[in-house]
């Protein structure tokens, strides 16, 4: 699959959990065209989903690994890949250490493998195919209590977690502060955690990001909202080089990741 075609299914999808996305870009942009900083996924590290087997369809389309990152408190593992052309998304894939996790954390995410139909990850279409098994909400919030993180793939499986507005790319605003300023006054809630905006200049990197919002969710023995996909902005300084710094800022997308925690909003 070629990239335009990956993306634009992605993007699909990530429409269907996520209707904020068009009316916000509706806001910031008029008719210019959104550019896309980066588009981010979740997964476990296990045989055959874990970071690399998710990678490997985007190196396979000739992008290639650049740094990795760590996130200790909540066990989580990343690494984002390049593209030689800038006008192609960054791609930022995270995968949760399931061996650092309770007992029966483990035994319920181990349960949500077992059903994961062979080769799954084989084709790129596995990227955007959802949810392959099925879950309780009874376990979804056992894995809420331990890991929000876990119980989000849980419950929505394999998806763009989120798209990222290039704010340098947009003709009206100048500022991070511009964009959110909009944003809030047309009602849509931040994630706060770590302040409304996090990293600054001097990290080459500001970002922001809306609340995930609540979208029904199909569980084995009932139908209930929980919070799915947001979108981010970001703003790039340039280097030593004067090139737009292209990498990620550590501290900046721990708070991030809050974005689908419905506590993040205080």
């Amino acid at each position: 699959m070629k990239i335009d075609a990956l993306f634009a299914k992605l993007w699909l999808q990530y429409l269907e959990v996520t209707p904020c996305a068009k009316p916000i870009q509706q806001l910031l942009c008029d008719e210019d065209e959104i550019i896309n900083d980066h588009v981010a996924f979740r997964t476990y590290a296990l045989p055959d989903i874990r970071l690399e087997d998710l990678a490997r369809h985007f190196i396979a389309l000739g992008y290639r690994y650049k740094d990795e990152y760590q996130f200790k408190l909540k066990k989580l593992r990343a690494r984002y890949l390049l593209h030689p052309d800038p006008h192609v998304p960054k791609v930022f894939i995270s995968e949760l250490k399931v061996d650092e996790l309770s007992s029966g954390a483990q035994r319920i995410i181990g349960q949500l493998y077992q059903q994961i139909p062979a080769g799954f990850m084989k084709d790129s279409s596995a990227l955007y195919s959802g949810r392959p098994w099925r879950i309780s909400y009874q376990d979804y919030q056992m894995l809420l209590s331990e890991s929000e993180y876990a119980a989000w793939v849980a419950a929505f499986g394999y998806r763009a977690n989120h798209f990222t507005v290039s704010v340098n790319a947009l003709k009206r605003f100048n500022t991070l502060e511009d964009v959110n300023e909009v944003l809030i006054e047309h009602g849509y809630q931040l994630n706060r955690s770590g302040g409304p905006i996090k990293g600054s200049r001097s990290e080459m990197l500001e970002q922001s990001a809306t609340l995930a919002e609540h979208v029904c969710v199909d569980f084995v023995e009932q139908k209930e909202l929980i919070p799915s996909c947001f979108y981010e902005f970001a703003l790039r300084y340039p280097d030593a080089s004067g090139q737009l710094y292209q990498g990620f800022v550590e501290a900046s997308a721990d708070k991030i990741f809050d974005s689908t925690n419905m506590r993040a909003a205080g």
